[in-house]
């Protein structure tokens, strides 16, 4: 059984997590972690979550339990993403981290932590999703050069965000099969009396509104015709169930950087296409 510990266990992806993991006879919440100095430290997870059957501790401290974790899950904040991986990284502790909103840099900080211990990095861990990105990967080939592209994504009002992680990563698949770089392509920001598309590129638009769970439509816009790709989560249950797959995949890994690609083994089923 595969003990989990998950990071910023408070978050609403955190109690996402801490239901999937509970609901699971595959896994063990052995971790439910929050931030050091916590008021709720050293409590029964389910007295503040009542809908958890679990009675494991919550704690404050991942080295304090290190030796009943087989691998983290995080969904938090970058500056707090990138402080658990070092603490991972030394700790060798495998980790799945669906958090976004990470710089470049931040990206490349991730990627070098991942070689000390196994690491999932994923902005959606939706089996649908990734099986999306696959597809947009395929159609961009296909006829991305003849298109003028979108993507449209929508997301509740308190995502911080924007576009969102998702939404961008949909923007590179596009990119990866058109066989062209993804910053040179990608337009943010288009306001004002010149706002004409310029050709080639991936346009962007953003949508808060509600309590959307997240909506991600890519539009490939021909001569005569039209083409949307959308997918539609409904609930992050969703996004909870891929993580707790990928946290079971990686914890049998080596150290490495890994994405949902590999958890899925989306690269084999489509026949390694680039």
């Amino acid at each position: 059984m595969t003990k989990i510990a998950v990071n910023a266990c408070t978050g609403r992806m955190g109690q996402a997590l801490l239901y999937a993991i509970d609901r699971n006879p595959q896994v063990e919440l052995t971790a439910p972690l929050l931030r050091r100095g916590h008021k709720w430290a050293g409590e029964p997870v389910n007295r503040q979550f009542p809908e958890i059957n679990s009675k494991i501790l919550l704690v404050d401290d991942l080295s304090a339990v290190a030796d009943q974790v087989d691998v983290l899950i995080d969904f938090s904040l970058p500056d707090y993403s990138i402080e658990t991986a070092k603490l991972c990284a030394e700790l060798k502790i495998p980790m799945v981290i669906g958090t976004t909103g990470f710089s470049y840099q931040q990206k490349q900080q991730l990627i070098e932590l991942s070689s000390q211990a196994p690491m999932v990095l994923a902005p959606n861990m939706s089996v649908g999703v990734n099986l999306t990105l696959k597809v947009l990967q395929l159609v961009a080939k296909a006829i991305g050069h003849d298109s003028d592209i979108e993507i449209i994504e929508a997301h509740h009002r308190f995502k911080k965000d924007s576009p969102s992680g998702t939404a961008l990563r949909m923007g590179e698949s596009i990119a990866e099969g058109l066989g062209e770089v993804f910053s040179e392509l990608a337009a943010f920001d288009r306001c004002g009396k010149d706002a004409v598309r310029r050709p080639g590129s991936i346009g962007f638009s953003a949508i808060r509104a509600g309590n959307i769970v997240g909506e991600h439509t890519a539009l490939f816009a021909m001569s005569g015709e039209e083409i949307e790709i959308t997918h539609k989560a409904r609930d992050r249950q969703t996004f909870a169930q891929g993580a707790v797959r990928a946290a079971v995949w990686v914890s049998k890994q080596t150290a490495g950087h890994f994405d949902m690609a590999d958890v899925l083994g989306l690269d084999e089923l489509f026949g390694g296409v680039n």
